[in-house]
């Protein structure tokens, strides 16, 4: 792999003269958008932000939905040397003015539904703002938004001649600040090159195969690292085709585009395909007493899972050969029904900071509870390993790790050091073989009073197993552990359907009961769940489905760094 391109720029030109007549992006229902087009839809929009006076460095937002014009947009930025200021939808306005504010952008390319999210910013504050559904420039306020001339010209021949920047981008070169949206609550803009975008894409096959044949569903948002990075930029560089929905993938909207995409290669957050288990799939193995005795025996519930894998992957299309999981730790049981199931999936982990895969492994070479050996030109080790486990801070070096939080040096200089280690946050084991075992997050341990580290993401795991339990968050209060646990409502109706409102609280109530037994059976002595409260809405979370446990943990408990 070495002719991979080193900037954005040219993974994109490059691919345009390879596949130029395939398609490249596209929604589901609508015509796709060939690479020749892409890249000239890209150049088109180089040339607009030139002519308007935005140059290399210069910092352009991009605000919508997944779109395919998303797509040429961000590599018309990057590819002109501006550096793309990806925001996730569901940021608040006032966190979005932030932003703007923080990346001082000189543009923003923004869908009709999200256009509100800006309208109440001074035209200082957002520059130019083009819509990204017919690139009509309009004003703040404006109302007729197909009346504005667009900025580029969708009709224009092929053999058009587009002018090339007196800079082109090169590897070293600024591409994008991406704003987190963590589990503290503090957004930060790592600042990501276009080499260090290009070397996670290329290490990433070396784990895992793409190319031209390959037909991607994006279900998520492409200003999320995971998803540019591994569903956007990789797929462009081998030539693979890529898929939107316009609406959100529940299973209404996703089950249908799975039929018409047929897709063999996607990403995915653990919670859909635990949402998927618990609802379908975890029932239909219970659901008699002679299943549920069947499952007990291990030579019998290798060969039901078998079954129910097939039946999977005909519900993902029935051409899937690789589901890739990553951005949250996946539930145990649900990863040990996958292996025995059969089902391609592969396991990743990494940081926004590392853009974003630091470790990772295909289908054939996964090990339970593990996110897999470090990537190709990625180094790991464990900072002050606990001599008796193994266990510490997780850090990274490497070709993927950012260049620094942005406008932020004092953030920075708290994660990564002098010498290129970039600190997690992630506690962790190597085993002999590399494989990593991520055990939490080093501000979610707790010290328990016998010494012992005892790890929230651990009990929850074992929690989060419960049929009836949709998800749930450990902390400490007062020296002992509490669980706050969110019940699977509609599963729990659906059971005591034939009870009153205040039965099946009664029932509820007794579950939670038999609930706290159970877990303490199962784990440790000093990691007992001292008290369980019902969660009665569900947690808020991530755009990786991570649940913000700040907003759960009492103030004084907290330790966001």
């Amino acid at each position: 792999m070495s002719s991979f391109p080193r900037s954005l720029r040219s993974a994109l030109e490059g691919s345009a003269q390879r596949f130029g007549t395939r398609p490249s992006v596209a929604l589901i229902d609508g015509e796709p958008m060939t690479y020749r087009v892409l890249w000239q839809r890209a150049q088109q929009v180089g040339e607009f932000l030139r002519g308007a006076g935005i140059g290399f460095g210069d910092r352009v937002a991009l605000l919508s939905e997944n779109l395919p014009n998303w797509v040429a947009a961000y590599f018309g930025i990057t590819a002109s040397g501006a550096v793309a200021v990806p925001i996730l939808p569901d940021f608040h306005s006032s966190d979005i003015a932030r932003i703007l504010r923080h990346a001082e952008v000189k543009a923003i390319f923004v869908s009709r539904r999200l256009l509100t999210k800006i309208g109440e910013l001074a035209p200082s504050e957002t520059g130019a703002i083009i819509l990204l559904e017919n690139w009509n420039q309009v004003l703040v306020g404006e109302t007729d938004l197909d009346g504005g001339a667009p900025i580029l010209d969708v009709n224009a021949p092929p053999s058009t001649v587009y002018t090339v920047p007196e800079r082109l981008p090169s590897s070293d070169d600024l591409a994008s600040i991406v704003y987190t949206s963590g589990t503290t609550g503090h957004s930060k803009g790592v600042m990501l090159t276009h080499g260090n975008l290009l070397a996670d894409a290329e290490a990433t096959l070396t784990i895992v195969t793409l190319d031209e044949s390959d037909r991607m569903l994006s279900i998520l948002p492409l200003p999320h690292t995971y998803e540019s990075t591994l569903g956007m930029i990789l797929p462009v560089v081998q030539g693979s085709s890529v898929y939107y929905m316009d609406k959100p993938p529940t299973a209404a909207v996703l089950l249908p585009a799975l039929t018409r995409v047929r897709p063999t290669v996607m990403l995915s957050v653990p919670l859909i395909i635990e949402k998927i288990y618990k609802a379908r799939i975890q029932p239909e193995l219970t659901k008699s007493p002679l299943l549920r005795k069947a499952i007990g025996v291990p030579v019998l519930r290798k060969t039901l899972h078998r079954i129910a894998g097939k039946k999977l992957l005909r519900t993902f299309g029935g051409e899937l050969r690789l589901f890739c999981i990553g951005g949250a730790p996946l539930a145990p049981d649900v990863e040990a029904f996958l292996r025995e199931a059969k089902f391609p999936y592969a396991i990743g982990y990494g940081l926004t900071e590392t853009a974003p895969l630091i470790a990772g492994t295909g289908p054939e070479r996964t090990r339970l509870r593990s996110t897999g050996p470090a990537l190709r030109g990625t180094t790991i080790r464990i900072q002050n390993p606990d001599p008796r486990t193994g266990e510490g801070e997780i850090m990274v070096k490497g070709p993927t790790v950012m260049k620094g939080y942005y406008r932020d040096e004092e953030k920075t200089r708290a994660v990564l050091s002098e010498d290129g280690w970039l600190s997690t946050g992630d506690l962790g084991v190597i085993d002999a073989d590399g494989f990593i075992f991520i055990k939490g997050r080093s501000k979610n341990m707790i010290l328990g009073p016998s010494g012992k580290n005892i790890y929230p993401e651990e009990i929850e795991a074992v929690i989060n197993e419960f049929e009836h339990v949709r998800e749930s968050v450990v902390y400490e209060h007062q020296k002992r552990l509490v669980a706050l646990v969110h019940l699977d409502y509609e599963r729990l109706q659906k059971a005591l359907q034939s009870l009153s409102e205040s039965d099946i609280r009664q029932k509820a109530n007794a579950m939670l009961a038999d609930l706290q037994k159970e877990i303490n059976t199962r784990v440790p002595l000093y990691a007992r769940i001292h008290r369980i409260i019902e969660q009665a809405e569900p947690f808020q979370k991530t755009p990786t489905q991570k649940i913000k446990r700040h907003l759960y943990i009492p103030t004084a408990l907290r330790r966001d760094h």
